[in-house]
């Protein structure tokens, strides 16, 4: 490699490497103009003072859901007399956590850890809404962990019936999953289905050149120029599509290609860099649901990573001979698990014992346990 090839010790192969972080949020919102302009419909009463309407936003993984969200409540939040609040339900993911995250959101504290009843915090927020005459727009991202825990229906039911409760207070909410297998209306209570009407958004997969435009946004913004030729877009643009066109992979991959091209003291990206960054990268998904477990789901997750394939009753023993915990809440785990894609289970015929459940990892066991400590 020439010494023009290589970076000095204070060069760097990005302009801004922030820009291919994932909680950036781009200025450019590429090929997302119909699902902007509904969920724009959806929210212009709340502009004129009135209660919005309700919205269900779906689609696959890394389709633009959460960043639609973002900057539409981006624009809103500078709208004298609304308040916008984003709740990440993988982290709060009961109904008195995320009306704690409201509370903050309107109060700029958090509420007292203890002592607060939900009726006293959910009354602290309608009057609070009520007296100031303002608009509270909520969106529930991931609001599939809502339903794997059971808090969905009374959740959306204290959400939607808060005008009811309290005269005057206005709220709309937006619900966010990347679900496809979860069929939101149906999963919910019938309280709750005949008040919850929304508009639907959905956000389809990106096609590669959609991909591959949208990179290239990424990569002009985010790394010197000449440092991503052709090249190696392309071959970036195919691992995302053959990740069923989630866009999460390609800006990983890009980032941490880019990483290894200056570990290699490279001024440019090669294919090569791309090819080794993508044995990290194809595990965005499995690194971002394992950080949202909880401590005795993580146990599980350890105790199939060593007996992967074992039956259900048998992987029982063991992670009760690390819990404590009992057969009913070992059931509730291996259910979320599953609806996660974290583990596959499977009917089998066993001597004497009828039908039963094999349990195993929907990913390499050394993968897991390796994200499991990150």
């Amino acid at each position: 490699m020439a010494d023009d090839d290589m970076l000095s010790w204070d060069e760097s192969v990005f302009r801004d490497e922030h820009v291919l972080e994932l909680d950036y949020v781009p200025e450019a919102f590429l090929h997302r103009d119909e699902q902007m302009e509904t969920l724009k419909y959806a929210l212009r009463p709340a502009v004129r003072g009135s209660r919005p309407l309700n919205v269900m936003a779906r689609g696959p993984p890394g389709t633009g859901k959460t960043t639609a969200v973002q900057k539409l409540f981006g624009e809103l939040g500078s709208v004298g007399d609304i308040e916008v609040v984003q709740v990440n339900c993988q982290v709060d993911s009961t109904r008195y956590a995320i009306f704690s995250r409201l509370f903050e959101g309107l109060f700029e504290y958090e509420p007292p850890a203890s002592g607060i009843s939900f009726k006293k915090l959910f009354g602290q927020i309608t009057d609070r809404l009520v007296e100031e005459d303002e608009v509270l727009v909520v969106a529930l991202d991931d609001v599939n962990y809502l339903f794997y825990e059971g808090e969905a229906s009374d959740t959306l039911y204290s959400l939607l019936r808060a005008h009811e409760a309290h005269s005057g207070a206005k709220v709309g909410v937006i619900v966010v999953s990347s679900d496809l297998d979860l069929d939101v209306i149906e999963e919910l209570d019938t309280r709750v289905q005949s008040v919850f009407r929304p508009e639907e958004v959905y956000f389809s997969a990106y096609g590669e050149r959609e991909v591959v435009e949208i990179l290239t946004e990424r990569v002009d913004r985010g790394f010197r120029e000449g440092a991503v030729g052709t090249r190696v877009l392309d071959r970036v643009a195919g691992y995302t599509s053959d990740s069923g066109g989630d866009l999460r992979v390609g800006i990983d991959l890009l980032r941490r290609a880019g990483l290894n091209a200056e570990m290699r003291g490279s001024t440019a990206v090669d294919v090569e860099d791309v090819d080794s960054a993508y044995e990290t990268a194809k595990y965005v998904h499995l690194s971002r649901h394992l950080r949202g477990l909880s401590e005795s789901e993580s146990a599980l997750v350890r105790v199939l990573a060593d007996h992967d394939g074992e039956q259900a009753g048998d992987v029982y023993e063991a992670f009760s001979g690390v819990t404590d915990l009992g057969y009913t809440r070992y059931s509730e785990i291996v259910n979320k698990l599953e609806q996660l894609g974290l583990i596959e289970t499977e009917y089998t015929e066993v001597d004497g014992r009828g039908r039963s459940r094999a349990l195993s990892l929907s990913y390499d066991a050394d993968a897991v346990l390796d994200r499991l400590e990150e």
